[in-house]
């Protein structure tokens, strides 16, 4: 994803494997595990504002709503091949979920517009600068008191995990996340009690919480 909306890294690279996506990320990154574990520590609540940056093909999206039907919720993701799958399955749930196309760094909505957004597995495509500009976006469109919740590449937590960045690191924009900088770069835009609350393995990364 870059500031250019013309310009970003389709789902696995490649535009024509956008339709793989739900067969291979849950074998991949134990979406089944670490998504439910996301949405549980953002504790929604009744009225809340809730977005989902970076959607993809929403299941993390349609995970928040079931958990607080009475919730506003709203995807957001730059790939429009991507917002169509994620249309289509929210149609098939019957949810009302609002999805918007947009940037990380250039989000197209007013300040203080939500209570929780949430991020999963987005910001390791972000070059260091758009980093920068999406964390200040996200602190600008978070209300007062609201919250943000990631799950991304972390920092290697074991000799098998930093075994695995040694590759790892020289693809897409994760050097960052696997030198542990984003806790730094998140209190640089603003934010205050940042907690690690949890580490898993996968077969490509140390996945932080």
């Amino acid at each position: 994803m870059s500031k250019n909306p013309d310009k970003y890294i389709p789902a696995f690279g490649v535009d024509r494997l956008a339709p793989l996506y739900d067969l291979i990320m849950p074998a991949v990154m134990r979406e089944s595990t670490i998504k439910p574990h996301l949405v549980e520590q953002m504790g929604i609540k009744k009225g809340h504002r809730v977005l989902d940056l970076g959607c993809g093909t929403a299941t993390l999206t349609i995970l928040i709503k079931k958990a607080q039907p009475e919730a506003e919720v709203t995807g957001l993701d730059i790939d429009p091949k991507i917002l169509e799958i994620a249309r289509s399955k929210v149609a098939r749930k019957g949810l009302s979920i609002t999805l918007d196309q947009g940037l990380a760094s250039e989000l197209p909505y007013n300040d203080n517009s939500f209570d929780r957004v949430v991020s999963s597995l987005v910001f390791h495509h972000l070059t260091r600068e758009n980093k920068v500009l999406a964390f200040k976006e996200i602190f600008r469109v978070i209300r007062p008191g609201g919250e943000l919740h990631v799950a991304d590449f972390g920092k290697p937590h074991n000799t098998l995990m930093y075994l695995i960045s040694l590759f790892v690191r020289h693809f897409e924009e994760t050097s960052d996340n696997i030198n542990g900088l984003l806790p730094e770069m998140f209190r640089m835009a603003g934010f205050g009690d940042i907690e690690e609350t949890a580490r898993y393995m996968t077969i490509n990364c140390t996945l932080s919480l």
